[in-house]
């Protein structure tokens, strides 16, 4: 079994914010040659240091960010129709995604059999009007990219771009599949939320329920942080590419903290009418599964559309050095 321990604390001072754990410079491998295709080509990047929310944000945390800015999520505001040539009616409404499990076996070729627009849903009420949040501890879900940005502007932070995110996420193991080693369940325990049975419609429920766990509730990686696989995907700043460019040719090119594509290479190629860019989420969530959707892995990358909330999706800050103070 192969878990790392907190590194000790950096000779950078204290923290620009409580709950926060330094991420050193280095090099790594990024990404992956084994899974899927857009994790392709596995290369070294290079990335400065930097500070890292230990958590992802919780509800309590971004309750206060409301309380003190007044801040209406893009879930809770109505569509504009002219964004969205041809929507039906009720979906033009203030709501999310929300996934809904299946009875029995469906076709896991068509998303659209476990989820569903809610009218309604939010941060307040993850699975529509009169549900409320799993608890002040667990990570706040439908949030949409812009609103993690404000937030990480109150905050005094920003988001991470994805190498910055997956160099956190290894914690200092080199090349593993997982941020704890190669071994999915060592010794049988499970060591992050991801869905274990055949999704969407069967679980197995080892950690006896279903759904988000509180922050911090597994063993921390490497460098003190907590969740960095499963629970919830995290959002970063970059745009989305099909695959990672191409590996340099020389060693002395190695990439620096890559920001990735373009906002218009970022569009979904297969839907050309739908031009809402995407950016990269990381992390996998509680609804990952070997069967469908194996992300709960520091390589593994999705794209999501920057307008688009769900009941999966989360983010963290980070603070860059000589980033302005904290407000």
């Amino acid at each position: 079994m192969q878990v790392n321990t907190p590194n000790s604390r950096p000779s950078h001072g204290d923290p620009p914010d409580a709950g926060m754990v330094w991420v050193p410079a280095g090099t790594f491998t990024m990404g992956s040659d084994r899974h899927y295709p857009e994790e392709a080509p596995a290369q070294p990047v290079y990335v400065d240091g930097f500070w890292m929310d230990a958590t992802t944000v919780t509800n309590a945390a971004f309750a206060r960010f409301v309380e003190e800015t007044g801040y209406v999520t893009v879930a809770e505001r109505p569509l504009n129709p002219a964004h969205y040539p041809g929507a039906k009616p009720e979906l033009l409404v203030p709501g999310s995604m929300v996934f809904r499990k299946p009875a029995g076996q469906v076709n896991i070729a068509d998303w659209r059999n476990w989820w569903a627009y809610v009218p309604g849903a939010s941060w307040r009420h993850p699975f529509g009007p009169g549900s409320a949040i799993a608890g002040d501890t667990h990570p706040v879900l439908h949030v949409a990219y812009e609103d993690a940005e404000a937030y990480a502007r109150w905050a005094g932070k920003a988001l991470p771009t994805e190498a910055e995110w997956e160099r956190a996420a290894r914690g200092g193991i080199e090349g593993a599949d997982y941020i704890w080693g190669d071994e999915l369940r060592p010794e049988g325990k499970m060591l992050a939320n991801f869905w274990v049975g055949e999704f969407p419609w069967q679980h197995d429920r080892p950690l006896g329920l279903e759904g988000t766990t509180p922050v911090g509730m597994f063993p921390p990686n490497g460098y003190g942080l907590f969740d960095m696989a499963g629970n919830v995907w995290e959002w970063t700043e970059t745009w989305f590419s099909e695959r990672h460019p191409d590996k340099p040719v020389k060693a002395c090119c190695i990439p620096q903290n890559p920001r990735g594509g373009s906002k218009h290479h970022s569009m979904d190629r297969c839907q050309p009418h739908i031009r809402i860019p995407r950016k990269v989420l990381k992390g996998g969530s509680h609804l990952c599964a070997a069967n469908y959707c194996f992300r709960y892995r520091p390589a593994a990358r999705s794209p999501q559309m920057v307008d688009s909330a769900s009941s999966h999706i989360g983010f963290r800050c980070i603070v860059r050095p000589g980033a302005p103070a904290r407000r």
